[in-house]
């Protein structure tokens, strides 16, 4: 029977190797010396000898004895234990201690022949599961005090190890596997795939329902036919493009913790675990501060100052393009809180950091705060604020009242001269300027509030003034003492560096708005800090998770991060109606469409809330770029290398097959600026910690404190926002922000994209940035209008996406392709609208009558069309309320702004009518008895003129309509029933615009609805009285 009982399995052990692989290899393998243990890549047999895998004396391995079966073989007996097993510990056992030099033993030894003995004192059913019988292994590693760790096994400190002997310490365990910072997650294919299956059935329906329209035409109107057959061909057209971006959604996730452990952890290449994180400049742009209140950017820059994020590395820009006083002392007092309110933000962890957002919120501030002088902290920090805001609000006043002050004292000064000199004083008076001073007593460089030459809006000096200067590189942390109402001993009071930027401007320069703006912040922060990822916002969003931008350097610092051109971040926004009446949230944009685009190239840039490789700013093709084929773009081929042009080459002839792939030469004649690109192209590389990792840099690179700034740099940083440094350059059309569109954001997106950049959506848990959007109804249609304008320039330009390269894939290039063509869609949609009303007046249906196959049609059409929806909401996360929300607004935007952007575009286009802009106002509502007063003003504007005139028309129809039919001999209720079924359809997309021109609610007089309902009787009954039934016609057509 021992001969022919099996032999049992060798004990099996897994080894890393110097290559990084993982090998599984028996006792045999070990001493025999296999050809995978003496290869070279495995790093020879040194890395096997001597390696001994103890076994734990659990009842499932219990060891071998003397006394045992007569079957048990030498071969099945352990390996004897190395020279020095006596001083290793066991493995799993947790109460074997070290012997002592004379190897008796003594009470360590009797300890561990107590607990190998368990099973032999103890009855072995009490250590069974009462349930399953099963061996309760949790109970025998606490009778046995038996502790797991790291690895396969380790034993609690305490034990102690002789690591002089060879014994085994923490660190053997530490060899950890390579983690990537980031992971896709995909859509259950049991929501992706019935989604993708219901778009190819309703793309059959379409195409089915398109081919009866058109071989069934309505002989009895033609023209009723012709010009619904036509706009359904358009709609169905706008569905699939818009649709067919959709159907390759996912979701991503970033691992904080591994961030922080490659990058700031302490490591042979670090050892004081300082931060090995990329710097960044943060951009924050402002115009007017009569739109854009200085208080709503004091927030934002507060908010920047106090994130998360290496000090040293941080740096932040306000771009004022106004180049006014009150902006710039309104970021003097901001620097100054910020000494107080950073540290506070870190010794606390309070979010949001924006202090007002901060002081608003509704919940329990003391929630998860262990520290006890929190709440006497921010009682103190909230007084501190609330003065902060006092000075803010009182600055106007205070530069109106010390400007006049300081004039006066100058017109004196000049009329007493002038009277020295026997002249005449009234004219030495009116020649002295009405100038705006600043506190120092010298005259403000920018925009005076009396314009005068040098001194205007569109004519003034560039100003450069760093507010907060460059911090320590080592932490500098508060001492007992230092601030009379607040302790921040321990706690790291730097502050991150602040720069005040307005850009020079003169008279005959094109200055091009906000993408020059931002353009002139590049350059500058290139020579003043360089870092080589820009973030920017717009003066209305702040930071509202600290952390977030630490997330989006995930995906930036992750394997493969170095052909990534931005980070987009979605737009959540605050102060919105509860009903969101307007869809200013958007979310179907945000959660749907650009959820959905990062999965095929990435999603589209949206203005704000973008962090930018600066390298790609730059106009440079990324490193490894490829050319895509087929629908995904699966099929990919490695693209040419972009070849720069030497001085031989014809200027007519192009480089390369796009001129988007040229490369950029002309940055301008600062040298500083040249040198810096290189030292941004190399601190932008993700790390290089795994081979798989190409283009990255060695770990420890960015460990140096940044140079100190001296007069010659900064003097530079002037000398690149002059209004003539673009001269003769490539700003604006191959480098930076592009200018030529009013939607400067989506051009230069797709700009990057053309190159064969990728971009990534990253969506936190808590919501990363938060700003303001306008709840009126007049403003929120200029703002439409403004995007709209953009897609239709966008389509008549060089930047349509039917010329792209072939480095931007299929499905990404018809995401371009929509953004041109979805004003187009309203020529169609007004038309649309009026056809119900049409059909009403004279008695006629777009199809000669309601049969059979028409209504399946149109009821597979729209139960597909419900059926989708419901799955997008399931995969997207937004809800059935605000899918149907911006489905009104489409209709309501679509018959008003895009039909104007269209008309305005043209204009430009053909006749060379250039279009102006103003701002959308970013000021918040003081009205604190009602949060939304805003959404109840009516302002007049002309778009209401075409949505206005649909709903005239159609409820004037409606009545017609019916009066029609009861007043004919025969009626014909299925056209009635056809039309009164469309008309509904125009009017309940029409329901928020209607409460829109209604104003606050109950505060319309009944006498308007009585009025109007009786308009609307004696307008049918005179057109019955004018225009009566065909009743011989009418018969005919009944018999």
């Amino acid at each position: 029977m021992s001969s022919s009982s099996p032999k049992k399995s060798g004990v099996k052990s897994t080894r890393r190797t110097s290559s990084g692989r993982m090998l599984s290899s028996s006792r045999s393998d070990i001493e025999s010396g296999g050809p995978e243990l003496t290869s070279t890549s495995s790093g020879g047999p040194n890395d096997f000898m001597s390696y001994t895998v103890l076994m734990p004396p659990t009842p499932d391995n219990q060891p071998y004895t003397t006394v045992g079966s007569s079957s048990t073989k030498s071969e099945d007996l352990p390996p004897p234990p190395p020279p020095n097993a006596a001083k290793r510990t066991n493995q799993r056992g947790g109460g074997a201690r070290k012997r002592d030099d004379g190897g008796s033993g003594g009470d360590s030894s009797a300890k561990m022949d107590r607990r190998l003995s368990l099973l032999k004192s103890q009855n072995k059913s009490m250590l069974l599961r009462s349930q399953t019988g099963d061996f309760d292994h949790n109970r025998w590693l606490f009778e046995s005090k038996g502790t797991y760790g790291i690895g396969n096994a380790f034993w609690s400190p305490d034990g102690g190890y002789d690591d002089a002997a060879g014994g085994m310490n923490m660190s053997d365990f530490m060899d950890k596997p390579w983690k990537p910072l980031t992971r896709k997650v995909r859509v259950p294919a049991v929501i992706l795939s019935p989604y993708r299956l219901l778009v190819l059935g309703r793309l059959i329906c379409l195409i089915g329902f398109l081919i009866w329209r058109i071989t069934n035409a309505n002989t009895d109107a033609l023209w009723l036919w012709g010009l619904s057959t036509a706009c359904e061909i358009w709609f169905a057209f706008s569905w699939l493009l818009d649709i067919l971006t959709k159907i390759n959604p996912i979701n991503r996730a970033a691992d904080l913790a591994a961030l922080q452990e490659k990058f700031e952890s302490p490591s042979p290449s670090n050892p004081m675990g300082l931060s090995d994180l990329p710097g960044i400049d943060v951009f924050i742009s402002t115009a007017d501060p009569e739109k854009e209140p200085p208080l709503v950017t004091a927030n934002t820059i507060l908010s920047v100052l106090a994130t998360e994020y290496p000090v040293d590395k941080l740096a932040i820009y306000v771009s004022d393009d106004g180049a006014a006083l009150l902006t710039f002392e309104a970021m003097a007092e901001a620097a100054s809180f910020a000494e107080i309110w950073v540290p506070f933000c870190r010794k606390h962890c309070v979010e949001p950091r924006n202090p007002e957002a901060y002081f608003n919120l509704k919940l329990d501030p003391t929630k998860n705060k262990k520290q006890p002088d929190f709440v006497k902290d921010r009682r103190w920090i909230k007084r501190e604020y609330d003065e902060f805001k006092v000075r803010i609000n009182g600055l106007p006043e205070s530069i109106r009242k010390r400007s006049k002050t300081l004039n006066s004292k100058e017109q004196k000064k000049a009329v007493n001269l002038v009277k020295e000199n026997g002249e005449d004083p009234a004219a030495a008076k009116s020649n002295i300027p009405i100038a705006t001073w600043m506190a120092d007593g010298t005259h403000w460089p920018g925009t005076w509030r009396s314009p005068s030459p040098d001194h205007s809006n569109k004519d003034h000096a560039g100003i450069l003034q760093i507010m907060i200067k460059q911090p320590d590189h080592s932490p500098v942390y508060g001492n007992t003492g230092d601030h009379p109402f607040i302790e921040f001993t321990s706690v790291d009071i730097r502050v991150p560096m602040l720069v005040y930027v307005s850009r020079e401007k003169r008279h005959g320069y094109d200055h091009n708005k906000k993408a020059g703006a931002m353009n002139a912040l590049v350059r500058t922060s290139a020579i003043l800090s360089n870092g080589p990822f820009i973030l920017n916002f717009d003066c209305d969003h702040y930071i509202y998770n600290s952390l977030a931008i630490r997330e989006g350097m995930c995906y930036m610092m992750d394997r493969g991060g170095d052909r990534i051109c931005y980070i987009q971040y979605p737009q959540r926004f605050e102060g919105i109606d509860p009903s969101d009446r307007y869809a200013n949230h958007n979310t179907v944009f945000f959660d749907g469409n650009m959820r959905a685009l990062d999965g095929l190239q990435g999603p589209m840039y949206v203005g704000t809330g973008c962090l930018f490789r600066r390298y790609a700013l730059y106009g440079f093709c990324p490193p490894r770029a490829n050319e895509y084929l087929g629908i995904y773009g699966q099929h990919k081929r490695k693209a040419e290398v972009v070849r720069k042009r030497e001085e031989g080459d014809d200027d007519s002839q192009p480089l390369n097959e796009h001129p988007d792939l040229d490369m950029p030469e002309r940055f301008g004649n600062s040298g500083i600026f040249l040198d810096s690109i290189a030292f941004a192209e190399f601190q932008g590389r993700p790390l290089a910690d795994h081979p798989s990792v190409k283009n990255g840099r060695p770990p420890g690179a960015l460990l140096a404190p940044r140079p100190p700034l001296d007069a010659l740099t900064v003097a530079e940083a002037v000398s690149v926002i002059s209004c003539w440094y673009e001269d003769k350059t490539e700003w604006g059309d191959r480098i930076g922000w592009i200018y030529g569109s009013v939607t400067e954001d989506v051009v230069t997106g797709y700009r990057m994209h053309n190159r064969g950049w990728r971009s990534v959506y990253c969506i936190p848990k808590r919501d990363a940035f938060r700003g303001t959007a306008p709840i009126n109804l007049t403003d929120r249609l200029h703002q439409v209008l403004r995007w709209a304008t953009g897609s239709v320039e966008i389509f008549f330009s060089k930047n349509n996406a039917l010329l792209a390269s072939s480095r931007l894939k299929f499905l990404q290039r018809v995401a371009y392709i929509n953004v041109g063509i979805y004003p187009f869609t309203s020529i169609f949609l007004v038309i649309y609208c009026f056809l119900p009303a049409v059909s009403l007046f004279t008695g006629e249906f777009v199809v000669q009558s309601l049969n059979t196959t028409f209504l399946i049609y149109l009821l597979l059409i729209t139960l597909t069309l419900s059926l989708l929806s419901i799955l997008e909401v399931k995969w997207s996360g937004i809800s059935l309320e605000e899918y149907w929300r911006n489905e009104q607004f489409w209709v309501i935007g679509g018959t008003s702004a895009h039909l104007a952007a269209v008309l305005q575009g043209l204009l430009k286009v053909i006749a060379g009518i250039d279009i102006s802009f103003t701002l959308t106002s970013k000021s918040a509502n003081e009205d604190d008895e009602d949060l939304f007063a805003d959404l109840y003003i009516v302002k007049w504007t002309a778009l209401f003129v075409p949505p206005l005139t649909i709903l005239a028309v159609n409820i004037i129809a409606i009545f017609i309509g019916v009066s029609r039919t009861l007043y004919s001999v025969i009626p014909q209720w299925s056209k009635l029933i056809g039309g009164l079924f469309f008309s509904f359809w125009v009017l309940a997309h029409m329901y928020p615009f209607c409460k829109g021109l209604m104003g606050r609610r109950g505060k319309t007089p009944t006498i308007i609805y009585v009025w109007s309902g009786l308009i609307a009787i004696t307008i049918s009954l005179l057109w019955i009285a004018i225009s009566p039934p065909d009743i011989g016609h009418s018969y005919n057509e009944g018999i």
